[in-house]
Parts: C-alpha cells; structure tokens; sequence
C-alpha cells in the first residue's frame, strides 16, 4: 500500500471516529445541561401525537440521537409513563430532530473546529464549576464534530478520481434501491446516521456522487437507523418491540413512497440548491429536512392505524408498570384532611406492592441471571422513586391543614412508611448490581451459597408482605407477625455469614464470591428492618 492512499485510508477512519465521538460527546454534555428534563419532556408533553412530535423534536436535538429519543420512548411505553401511541409521535419527532445536525453540518464552520476545540478545553479543565465543565464539554464535542468532518473529507476528495466508485454512482443513480441499500447498510455498520449523512455530504461536497446517486443513499441512511432501536428492543418487553417496530415502519414506508416519486422529488431538492445557492452539506440537510418532515405530516393522521398494525404483528399482553400516581386527587387535600391521608395511605400501598414485585424479580434475577428480571427491577426502583416524589410532596399538602391529633400521628407514620419503601427499592437495586458485579466479573458461587440466598429471599419477600398487609388492613396481630419473622431474618442472617466462613475455610468458595453473598445477604437484612419500621408503626398506631 502506498503512502499516500495508506495517509488517505487513516484520515477518514480517524475522521469518522472523531466525527462520532464528537456527536457523543456533545450529546452527553447536552443531556447534563439539559438535568433530568428529557424524561420529564417526554413524560408531560406526549397528550396527543402533535405534542409527541414536538417533545420528539426537543429531545433529539438535546441528545442529538434519534436512536437515544427512540430508546428512551421505548422505555417510557415499558414503564407505563406513555402508551404506544403517544411514543409513535415521539419517534416521528425524533426523526425530525435528527436532521438538525445535518443543518449544523451544512453551516460549514470547519475553519472554527480547533478554536472550539480548545474553547472546550478550556472550560472542562480551567474551572471548578459543574456547570461550566457541561458547556465545555458541548463545545468540545462540537468543534471534534467539524474536525472529523474536515479529516473524512480530505480523506474522500480522491475517490472522485476512482473508476470504480464513479461506476458505482453510475449504477446508484440508475438503480436507487441500490443506493437505499448502501446507506442502510453503512448507518448499520456505524450505529449513527448522523455520521452517515455527514459522510454523504462530504462525499456530495468532494463531487464524488451528484444528487441522483446521493438522495437514494439518504433515504437508506433513514432505514438503517432504525436497526439501534430493533436491537434496543431484542430481550425487552411485547411493548419495547411494538415501539421499535413502529420506528421501521414508518421509515420504509416514508422511503417507498419517496422513491416513488425520486426524479421530481430529485428536481425539487435542485431547485432549491440553485434557487437559494445553497453549499452542497446545507443541500443534503434540506434534502434529509424535507424528507422526515413531508413524511411525518403524510404519516401522522394514520397513528392510529400504525399503533393496530404492530399489535397485530406482536401479538400478546406485557407486564407495564405504573410509574403515574393513581389515587393523588390535590382537590381533596383542601376539603377533607383525613379523606386526603386514605388516599395517601392507598398510594403507598401500591408503592409498597411495587417494591414487593421489584423485590421478586430481583430474586429471579439472582437465581436465574435473565437480564429481563434485571431490567424489570430496575424499573420498579424509576417507579418506586417517582412515587416517593409524588407521594411525600402530597403529605406535605396535607400538613399544611390543620390536622387532629390521631390525622397527625397517622400523617408521620405515612411519611416514615414511604422513606422506608424508598429504601427498600434501593437495597433492591443494590442486590442487582452484586449480581451484575458477580456476572462480570465470573465470580462463581457455590450450590449451597445460592441455595442458603433463596431462602432468605423467599423469607424477606415474605415479612415485607406481611408488613403491607397490616398496613393495608391496620391488623395489630399481623404486624407482630410480621416483626416475628424479621427477628428470623436477622438470625439467618448471622447463621448464614458463619457457614460462609465454613465454605472459605473448606475451599468451598472463594474469597472475592464471599464478597457478593455477604453483601446480598446484608441488603437482605436492612430490606427486614424497613419491613419492621413499617410492622413496628402499624402496631404503635393500633395499640
């Protein structure tokens, strides 16, 4: 190889790698500036599919990751937060929203890419503040952005020159499907369409392709971003699936009808190069805006039809878990004090259920290492704690009213009840991550280790229970009970640690194993005496 096609070969591999790491970048500093907003734009502002569209849009340019929005649009249908027609209009918004980096592409501020660069630089490295360090790194991922850019585009200006590339673009703008298929394959390959059309735009820049052999390849850029999603979805939930369904629907069928219409569609997208005398990024940009945004207009009257259609396809019912408060009316609080605390009381049972199922599908998870009771558990520690937000800032409604001396008692013991299932959920989480720590890590542990872990399990699931259930029920005897069986767990707990010393001592089980057990065992014990706080307040308030 010479040296300077081996030069050339370098500068555009390490071009696209910068160009990718950049929109990363970027895109995770934008997501810290932006705090926690994104779910909650997502969750507050997807009423009916035109405000999903828009919640789309925002969210994407924020992330600047249609796959990122349609990832986590998958996620909020999983968890309950949206349904499946709601996150058809966030996937169509997405759509749109990608097509802002082409735009910023197009503006062409390549001679700027070092300046920014070290603009970033400056910001992470010479200040203290969080915030600060955020824009550093926008900016940062900014400026490698167009610095990638600049490298794939000295790396592709000799293609022009190749033979067998202008036969190539020959073939593509005779036969545009072939051309769908070399975009679809090579946004398959690097995971970002970004980082396709800013090639394609290079490639159209460098005048290595015209627009006949350009446009074709857009669309398939189009159809292989929606792969991320697919396999975002493989192992998740019936729901997942129908959402990463509907986000490859709705981009072929946007193809299809495109190609039907490819040559005036091609002369229109000319027209406005010419007309405007726009630079060839900024024409692939306007190409790629006027796609996704004709095709959402054309598509969403029929989101209806779509949502039925992946139904049909994937069949079947799903566990979907309610993050959203059921029972929290703010108009009682002012009319009746003690009516308001039932239906906090209803609330935190249903926190506490929650915890009760996260708990199961942690066991499951330990037992039998399927990632699908880890994810679950996980989404039932994002809904236990969005509960905890609703559930305590509602008692805090409540006490602003004048409460009697028995509603006052009952509003503590409500409060202590929801910090308690609070952290219920997070010695959950915590048994998930030992098990993850112990999968990755190949930390075996032995036959008797995961037997002795089941049946401490299966005791706590129980005792927590019964903790609700005297709760639920305001049953003295049953939360004695329940006190009862936590006075077992933590004597398990201390015979379970002295046969793991006896495993060590007899080779049974190696060091860093007893490490995972012994801390599964103690989060197992703290989850006992959250139940017994819960037990030990039902038993005060009866007596």
């Amino acid at each position: 190889m010479d040296m300077e096609l081996r030069d050339l070969i370098f500068m555009f591999v390490g071009g696209l790698a910068i160009f990718l790491f950049g929109i990363k970048y970027m895109g995770d500093g934008l997501q810290k500036v932006a705090g926690d907003k994104l779910r909650d734009i997502l969750d507050k502002f997807t009423s009916n599919p035109i405000m999903g569209v828009l919640a789309g849009i925002v969210v994407t340019i924020l992330l600047q990751t249609s796959t990122g929005t349609t990832v986590l649009a998958i996620g909020l249908v999983n968890a309950g937060f949206m349904t499946l027609r709601q996150s058809i209009g966030v996937i169509m918004g997405a759509n749109i929203g990608t097509t802002v980096t082409a735009f910023i592409i197009g503006l062409n501020i390549s001679d700027y890419a070092l300046p920014i660069v070290a603009v970033g630089t400056f910001l992470i490295f010479f200040f203290k503040n969080k915030k600060a360090n955020n824009y550093g790194q926008v900016f940062f991922g900014f400026g490698a952005l167009f610095y990638g850019l600049n490298l794939m585009g000295d790396g592709l200006r000799p293609l022009r020159e190749l033979e067998a590339f202008a036969e190539l673009t020959v073939n593509m703008s005779a036969n545009p499907l072939l051309g769908v298929l070399i975009g679809t394959i090579f946004t398959v390959s690097v995971q970002s369409s970004s980082a396709a059309i800013g090639l394609l735009q290079q490639l159209f820049a460098q005048g290595a392709l015209d627009l006949d052999a350009a446009l074709p390849v857009l669309f398939g850029d189009n159809i292989g971003t929606t792969i991320t999603a697919v396999l975002a979805s493989l192992g998740a939930s019936i729901a997942a699936k129908r959402a990463a369904l509907t986000h490859v629907i709705f981009n072929v069928v946007g193809t299809i009808l495109v190609l039907i219409i490819i040559r005036p569609y091609i002369s229109m997208v000319a027209y406005f190069q010419e007309s405007l005398n726009l630079n060839p990024e900024m024409t692939i940009a306007f190409a790629h805006g006027i796609f996704n945004v004709s095709n959402v207009l054309i598509q969403l009257p029929f989101v209806a039809l779509l949502a039925l259609a992946v139904t049909k396809i994937i069949p079947g019912n799903d566990m979907i878990i309610e993050y959203k408060a059921q029972h929290l009316d703010p108009s009682i609080i002012s009319q009746s004090s003690s009516i308001a605390l039932s239906q906090a009381k209803k609330e935190t049972l249903r926190m506490g259920e929650l915890s009760s199922q996260g708990l199961q599908e942690a066991a499951e998870f330990v037992k039998t290492n399927n990632k699908r009771h880890a994810e679950l558990t996980y989404q039932f520690e994002d809904a236990i704690n969005n509960l905890d937000r609703k559930i305590t800032d509602y008692l805090t409604r409540i006490s602003t009213n004048s409460l009697t001396a028995a509603d006052s008692r009952y509003h503590s013991m409500l409060m202590d009840t929801v910090r308690d299932i609070e952290r219920v959920g997070d010695h959950m989480e915590n048994i998930i991550e030992l098990k993850e720590y112990q999968v990755a890590n190949k930390v075996k542990l032995s036959q008797s280790a995961m037997e002795d872990l089941e049946e401490m399990f299966t005791l706590t699931i129980a005792t927590l229970k019964e903790a609700f259930e005297a709760l639920d029920n305001d049953n003295v005897e049953m939360a004695r009970s329940a006190i009862l069986k936590e006075e077992e767990i933590d004597k398990m707990e201390r015979q379970l640690r002295k046969k793991h010393i006896m495993r060590l001592n007899e080779g049974l089980c190696e060091g860093s194993a007893g490490i995972v057990f012994v801390d599964m065992i103690s989060n197992l014990e703290r989850i006992g005496d959250h139940s017994v706080n819960i037990a030990e307040a039902v038993a005060e308030e009866g007596e």
